[in-house]
């Protein structure tokens, strides 16, 4: 094998994580002098999704963030309230911004090659690792993959496997229906149909919005059913019958407690959603990446196997109820998080969805859901 297509540490998928690791390296001397190969199939260059997170004060991303909300609206069957968030803003950053301000990072440096290579299998062979591609191989010291396959989590029974899917319009309205400073963080006013089904609004301007219609549920639906639901939410809720559709977005995020662990290997680690970085109970991934990764680069440094490394606390224990919960009433999913945003402050919820909260804290917001369901699912655990 030439040396070209050798490297200290191979990394693939451009996605979120992807992207974190190689931009952290490339910032950490200890990286200097060492060969990174990225891998990606796609080049990058369009706005294929948006990631939100909820953040006090300024952060690293900053830069890139596109919007930013000071209020969340949330709206159930019974309950709906306007949520001054403060300390925390609501923030939202845009594929293609976070795209090009990494790839611009990467082709400054020559530390980091990118290729543009679907990659068709990795294999650990104890002292290397081996990407293979389409038409290339390359060996690396350490490979870390985000290509993610449902089929990683739904071998198994133990663990519920369920899907954030949505597809979403970026629209342009023809009058002004949208309250600015606010992110619609959940309507679940719209009809649930037997599933946890929600509206997502993102505003750009007062005529200009992402709307996302979203499902916590074990299977997708027919495309056009997300799209009808767009509209009548437009209409119905909003009185915009008159729109043009500017983007469109389309996902499914796994929610699970399933430990991807058994995937890792010594020196190849599973990272993003892949990795089950996703936060189960909610599918949000970009600020767990975030915060995920400085604990990934540590352990690099550290020269340790990559599969020694765990992020396992109590939150997935508490998340795993709550799928459990989802999994066998998903149609009273909206009563879940209705009771919650009436008996509780957004500011609560957000520190203890970030895994901030003391154990003080985590009785307080778990004393705020229905307990019915939960003492169900713990004992069902349990026993």
């Amino acid at each position: 094998m030439d040396k070209s297509s050798t490297f200290d540490y191979i990394i693939i998928g451009a996605g979120a994580a992807g992207l974190m690791l190689a931009d952290t390296m490339l910032s950490d001397d200890f990286f200097s002098g060492k060969s990174i190969l990225l891998l990606d199939k796609d080049l990058k260059q369009s706005n294929d999704r948006t990631w939100c997170f909820w953040e006090k004060g300024k952060g690293q991303f900053d830069t890139l963030v596109h919007k930013k909300w000071n209020h969340v609206y949330f709206a159930g069957q019974k309950f709906s309230k306007r949520f001054n968030i403060n300390p925390y803003t609501y923030k939202m950053v845009r594929g293609i911004d976070f795209y090009a301000s990494v790839f611009h990072n990467i082709e400054a440096s020559s530390r980091i090659t990118f290729k543009r290579s679907e990659v068709i299998s990795v294999e650990d062979n104890g002292h290397h690792v081996t990407v293979s591609t389409g038409n290339e191989v390359f060996s690396g010291q350490k490979a870390f993959n985000s290509i993610f396959d449902y089929k990683m989590a739904t071998h198994q029974k133990k663990y519920p496997v369920l899907q954030q899917h949505f597809i979403g319009w970026v629209v342009k309205t023809k009058q002004s229906v949208f309250d600015i400073d606010q992110a619609t963080y959940m309507d679940f006013s719209i009809e649930q149909k037997g599933n946890t089904r929600f509206m997502y609004v993102l505003p750009y301007a007062s005529d200009k919005a992402l709307i996302e219609y979203t499902l916590f549920s074990s299977d997708l639906l027919q495309k056009s059913e997300y799209e009808e639901a767009i509209k009548t939410y437009l209409l119905n809720n909003l009185g915009a019958s008159d729109f043009e559709i500017e983007e469109t977005e389309m996902g499914s995020i796994p929610m699970t407690c399933y430990d991807f662990q058994e995937h890792h290997s010594k020196n190849v680690r599973y990272i993003g959603t892949a990795g089950g970085w996703a936060k189960p109970s909610t599918g949000y991934t970009f600020g767990s990446t975030a915060r995920k990764i400085p604990a990934l680069v540590n352990h690099i440094k550290s020269g340790k196997p990559l599969d020694q490394l765990s992020f396992k606390n109590r939150f997935w224990f508490y998340d795993l109820l709550l799928l459990d919960v989802l999994h066998k009433d998903n149609a009273n999913g909206y009563y879940i998080f209705e009771t919650l945003f009436k008996n509780r402050s957004p500011q609560l919820i957000f520190k203890f969805l970030d895994e901030q909260t003391s154990i003080w804290e985590d009785l307080k917001y778990i004393w705020g859901c229905p307990k019915l369901p939960f003492i169900k699912a713990l004992v069902s655990r349990l026993f």
